[in-house]
């Protein structure tokens, strides 16, 4: 087994000690799966890096031992370290875009890992790596393995990391977020393969995830982290069936689904508090509505509940399941405080909705028969002998207000379609058809009317590390678009409006003056909305704007855009693999596959009854969270 000890990890900042991990305790067993679920900025990568001692250079591991088989692994000097790392454990790393040596082909980095901790060598290492990059899905593997990181899109990088990691044959895996830039088809294809090594070569699964819906189907073990701190572990079963702490109930409640259309999602009020906080007390207890004195005059210990399995009748044995909550101050779960009943009692994890006005019926963007090839190959004197469609013949509309979902497997066209209309292919592609913003064709368009039609028009991009300058604070980056698209605002009402937009997507003011790098990547994804939102955009294409959001965030930037969407009129092309988001936002739905509409529709008929075979498949791979806190 792999177990952590009392893990402590502490970070030096310029606001003082970041005490990023405090007294992890948590055991992961061969062949199982532990699920490390949490918001963005509690510590769950944190957790990550330092089990493969990859802390940053400001980081470092202040007490705990992780024990590999009794072995500690902190203290193995560095050299024997590199061979447990990668070879006995493998890691998954968040943001592929970040992981890949974008001047190696991927070939020339698989094949140096499986060198480097298997008996293969040669072309038979390169033969491994084709059977891998196979295994997770890559299409023509023979001929992508001597493509560079640049060359694939986001979600295709994700499986060459997985593929990479994988086949270094760990005995555990530590996944940060593996499945988050990959659509529905190739997560199930993924999550199938872990659970087929794990029966093969009893494989010891971390999962670091927000998506519950994977938790469900895949962990044997769920631990619920906040501020640094477990604050519930439990059996996967008993956590969705019967979570105690009042945060995982919140996050349950959170939830995206059909069933909520047309209603404010449960969002949790507030953000994870800095962690150079010094807590007094529960550190929930700002944002809990069941918090009472207690809460903030004590914090509580990781007591043991200690609860039968009620789900499994066939196993009346007692289960494990810890609890960091004063609601709970015996082992037997009974004892809470002597509160009003109505103060125990959660707030309705939804409120309707004001109507949405109805939409104008002319569209707001119309695009007629878009078609974006890229070239593969050059000839001798630079004219382009091979041709890749990434695009044909595609044509939709978007009205005021209104949502259009764009949804498909990675490398289907959904991404270039989207860059095709904010005009970032014309250097780098051939773009046939139109994309007509009220009436005008934005391929059409030079100089000045360009820039006018880039304030009406944005993007939130997929990967939001390689979309953020990183040589720039975030305020430079906010105000970057103000300075160049709005020149009638002056400095202090840019700054004035760079402050609301982070207090809209749930950031702290303070983050203006500091660093992409300081952020997780679900603070950094909403750092990438806030700037697709300073120049107040007519259209926003929004490439996978939830898929780094953990589930109370990813609530939260929901109930924004669809303010945002009946405040100002705002139409969204939505392009997502997440299903639950598009059966919440989607007006219409228009499944892509090898680069052509196949089916396209309302959000209902498209959902509901599929017509396409295609469609169907996709459907089918959706993983489901059945919980009694999720209609």
């Amino acid at each position: 087994m792999l177990t952590i000890d009392k893990l402590s990890v502490t970070l030096d900042a310029e606001a003082g000690l970041v005490h990023a991990i405090d007294q992890m305790r948590l055991t992961l067993h061969r062949g199982e799966t532990l699920a490390l679920v949490g918001e963005s900025g509690c510590g769950k990568s944190m957790t990550a890096l330092a089990l493969m001692r990859l802390l940053p250079d400001a980081g470092r591991i202040s007490g705990g031992r992780l024990l590999l088989d009794e072995q500690d692994l902190f203290a193995l000097p560095e050299a024997q370290m590199r061979a447990v790392r990668g070879g006995r454990i493998g890691m998954i790393f968040q943001e592929p875009s970040t992981s890949l040596n974008p001047v190696l082909r991927i070939g020339a980095q698989m094949v140096e890992a499986i060198q480097a901790h298997t008996r293969w060598r040669g072309t038979e290492a390169r033969s491994k790596a084709i059977e891998w990059l196979k295994r997770v899905g890559i299409p023509e593997p023979e001929r992508r393995i001597d493509a560079y990181p640049h060359q694939l899109s986001g979600g295709q990088k994700q499986r060459v990391m997985i593929a990479m990691t994988l086949a270094a044959e760990p005995d555990y895996l530590i996944a940060d977020e593996p499945t988050t830039a990959l659509d529905v088809t190739i997560q199930a294809q993924i999550l199938e393969l872990l659970r087929e090594l794990q029966r093969e070569r009893r494989l010891g699964v971390l999962l670091i995830t927000h998506d519950l819906a994977v938790v469900a189907g895949m962990a044997h073990q769920v631990a619920l982290m906040y501020a640094g701190q477990i604050i519930e572990v439990a059996a996967a079963a008993t956590f969705f069936a019967q979570p105690r702490h009042p945060y995982a109930r919140l996050l349950l409640q959170a939830l995206p689904d059909a069933a909520k259309r047309g209603e404010r999602l449960a969002a949790i009020a507030g953000t994870v508090p800095p962690l150079w906080t010094k807590f007094q007390g529960c550190r929930f207890a700002p944002r809990c509505d069941r918090a009472w004195a207690q809460c903030h005059a004590q914090a509580p210990a990781l007591a043991d509940l200690a609860l039968p399995l009620a789900v499994d009748q066939q196993a009346p044995q007692q289960q494990p399941h810890e609890v960091r909550c004063w609601l709970y101050s015996h082992a037997d779960g009974a004892a809470q405080p002597a509160l009003p009943p109505a103060e125990l009692q959660l707030r309705p994890a939804t409120a309707t909705a004001a109507a949405v006005p109805e939409a104008d019926d002319k569209p707001l963007l119309e695009v007629r028969n878009l078609s974006v090839r890229f070239a593969l190959k050059r000839g001798w004197w630079g004219g382009a002998q091979t041709y890749f469609n990434a695009v044909d013949d595609v044509s939709y509309a978007i009205k005021p207000g209104k949502t259009l979902a764009l949804v498909g497997e990675s490398g289907c066209g959904k991404t270039s379609s989207g860059k095709a209309i904010v005009q970032l292919l014309r250097r780098t592609a051939q773009l046939e058809g139109q994309a007509l913003l009220d009436g005008q064709d934005l391929f059409q368009l030079h100089g000045q009317a360009l820039q006018q039609a880039r304030r009406a028009v944005q993007i939130i991009f997929q990967d939001p590390f390689a979309s953020l300058n990183p040589r720039l604070r975030v305020s430079d980056v906010l105000e970057e678009g103000l300075l160049a698209l709005r020149p009638d605002l002056d400095a202090r009402q840019r700054r004035l409006n760079l402050e609301l937009l982070l207090d809209q997507v749930g950031l702290r003011r303070d983050a203006l003056q500091r660093w992409p790098h300081e952020f997780s990547g679900g603070q950094r994804q909403r750092l990438a909305i806030a700037r697709a939102l300073a120049v107040e955009p007519r259209l926003i294409v929004c490439d996978e704007p939830t898929s780094a959001l953990d589930v109370s965030v990813q609530a939260q930037i929901l109930n924004l855009l669809r303010d945002l969407q009946r405040e100002r009129g705002l139409a969204f092309l939505f392009i997502t693999h997440n299903i639950g988001v598009v059966e919440y936002v989607a007006d219409e739905v228009a499944v892509m596959q090898a680069g052509r509409i196949v089916e396209m529709g309302s959000s209902a008929s498209v959902l509901a009854a599929p017509q396409q075979g295609y469609t169907r498949e996709l459907l089918a791979a959706v993983p489901r969270l059945r919980s009694p806190l999720v209609r």
